[in-house]
């Protein structure tokens, strides 16, 4: 796999996380990660236009080939779910138009990648970024460091992919 760089984002209203990898075979290296906030004081459709404003502006600048976002699997609050949702919708919308190719995954399957444990903690996720990508500090804040495993993810199953393709492509004698 040559170089990709790969978009992760952990969708929020109030604060989106972003991380940004760049793969070129089995190196992994972190290129920017951060979060986009809005201002509970704003309007739905205010808040959800910076979303959309600040993403460009994350994808003019760092230029991925793919994005990865965490898939909305369960809330307690109606509300919550319905925000984040909201924000999911301006995420997908923005990577579309940008021709990004798209991921989506499960808290779950996140879990499985990072630490190869479901039931894993957000510390032993965000320890195992740090790890994987040979860094000083794990990333903060904690919804930037999401974002970045939702990438590493990817970058998981695409490695996954490459290596059953290449076990079920016939063998030259």
């Amino acid at each position: 796999m040559a170089d990709l760089r790969i978009l992760g984002i952990d969708p929020g209203t109030a604060i989106t996380g972003f991380g940004i990898i760049e793969v070129d075979g089995q190196t992994k290296r972190l290129v920017d990660c951060g979060v986009i906030t809005t201002p509970k004081t704003m309007p739905m459709s205010a808040r959800l236009a910076a979303l959309e404003h600040d993403l460009i502006e994350v994808i003019a600048a760092t230029k991925p080939d793919v994005a990865a976002v965490e898939q909305l699997f369960f809330a307690t609050n109606a509300k919550t779910a319905i925000s984040v949702g909201q924000a999911r919708g301006v995420i997908l919308l923005v990577a579309e138009k940008h021709h990004l190719t798209l991921a989506e995954y499960t808290p779950l399957q996140i879990k499985q990648a990072i630490a190869g444990y479901g039931q894993a903690t957000k510390q032993q996720i965000q320890q195992m970024v740090k790890l994987i990508l040979k860094l000083r500090d794990v990333p903060r804040p904690d919804d930037a460091a999401d974002a970045v495993a939702i990438a590493l993810t990817h970058a998981a199953n695409l490695d996954f992919a490459a290596l059953t393709a290449q076990a079920h492509s016939p063998q030259k004698p």
